[in-house]
């Protein structure tokens, strides 16, 4: 059993927090238990898919889409460029070009399953949301060349 989920679930619960749709995967695809979290954070009108991701390692993994397959051969030179600019900004969350030309924004946060914080899930995805808040147009204008 997933200790980190069982916390998450039961946080979920104590917050009414309801816009997670759980998806676990069985014990032949993924050993160490993986459960994934699914819901969208919305921004200027686009909903980012978002995703908390966790299991047995010490890693909790926070990705989100935040442009789906939007880098072209004409924007790829200045869209990581500004990426790698925030990079350097921004602690909790680094952003990279994919295979499929999109944009993602991930997260780790490191914890034994015993000594899981699912406050910490939170606590990062508000950073996150904010963090969009301010930056989502600004990335959005590098992509299409403003």
């Amino acid at each position: 059993m997933n200790k980190k989920a069982e916390a998450l679930d039961k946080f979920f619960v104590d917050n009414k927090i309801t816009c997670f749709q759980k998806e676990e995967l069985n014990e032949k695809a993924s050993p160490v238990h993986t459960v994934i979290y699914r819901a969208h954070m919305e921004e200027k009108g686009d909903n980012l898919p978002t995703m908390v991701v966790v299991d047995d390692t010490i890693y909790t993994m926070i990705q989100v889409l935040v442009s789906h397959g939007k880098v072209t051969e004409e924007n790829k030179a200045l869209v990581i460029e500004h990426l790698n600019a925030m990079n350097k900004r921004f602690k909790v969350f680094k952003y990279y070009v994919d295979d499929a030309n999109n944009i993602c924004l991930d997260s780790c946060i490191a914890s034994t399953p015993e000594g899981f914080e699912p406050q910490m899930v939170q606590i990062v995805l508000d950073v996150i949301l904010r963090h969009l808040n301010d930056e989502y147009a600004g990335l959005m204008a590098k992509i299409w060349g403003n």
